[in-house]
């Protein structure tokens, strides 16, 4: 981690009470389905982004979700968490991904859409995994925003645009030119806000889930496939669909629910 990056870290603001409050009922085995639907209805504007969010055809729900109740009965806490986590969260962001070449509203459709297929993917076979996953993919591409500003503050957009060219991978160019990468940086911003060390080291290893814990391997896996299928311009192409199968052959995960997935997504 550069210093830079870090002190851009360090001065982040500490997480909102809200995120507080979801995290304590998350993290405590003796909360109920209804506590964390109790702490959800306090906040209407939190209720009505993640009513929005639930309702996107990306989840393939036939029928409109109208209460948080209802919502988090068919998603589950661990995915609901993941909503609530992103529109919290993100509000914490001055966001300007320009030397990406992309719009704040095309990153804000990458985290949906590789949010979307994640869960419709993993929703019935992998639930148990959904508590990290959900949060993970709404929130891996976060480090980002500061690698973005840190790329502008050193004014090295033409570099950054001339190493993507090059390379023709993106993690590559920020390695090249900033000295370190997205997943590193996502987790390090997790790590400074204290969650859990699962959602940091599956963020971490989401480009070589071999490195992960053997406990947080197969979300790795998952989370690796699910950005390899949609990669930072939100195109889902056949070469990117081809690249994340040949992945979920390499990892053994399920192919026949990520190809219903996909048209969903």
């Amino acid at each position: 981690m550069t210093e830079e990056i870090l002190k851009q870290i360090k001065q982040l603001p500490p997480l909102p009470e809200s995120a507080m409050q979801i995290e304590a009922i998350y993290q405590n085995p003796d909360s109920s389905f209804s506590d964390m639907v109790h702490i959800l209805e306090k906040d209407p504007l939190l209720t009505a982004d993640i009513l929005k969010a639930a309702n996107s055809p990306l989840y393939g729900f036939s029928r409109e979700i109208n209460s948080i109740n209802q919502a988090v009965g068919l998603f589950g806490i661990g995915t609901i968490r993941g909503f609530a986590l992103a529109s919290i969260i993100k509000k914490s962001f001055t966001l300007d991904l320009s030397p990406y070449g992309i719009t704040n509203d095309m990153f804000s459709a990458l985290s949906k859409k590789q949010h979307g297929l994640m869960t419709s993917w993993c929703l019935k076979t992998e639930g148990s995994l959904l508590g990290i996953l959900s949060p993970a993919a709404f929130l891996v591409e976060i480090g980002k925003v500061l690698i973005a500003q840190q790329i502008i503050i050193d004014k090295k957009q033409e570099a950054f645009r001339d190493a993507l060219l090059e390379l023709q991978d993106v993690e590559a160019a920020e390695r090249k030119v900033v000295g370190v990468d997205t997943p590193e940086v996502s987790a390090t911003i997790f790590k400074f806000w204290r969650f859990e060390t699962g959602l940091i080291d599956t963020i971490r290893n989401c480009q070589t889930p071999q490195n992960a814990k053997e406990e947080d391997k197969r979300a790795a896996q998952i989370l690796h496939v699910v950005r390899v299928a949609v990669p930072i311009n939100g195109a889902i192409t056949e070469e990117s669909i081809k690249k994340a199968k040949e992945l979920i052959i390499k990892y053994d995960l399920d192919m026949p629910s990520f190809e219903t997935a996909l048209q969903n997504t």
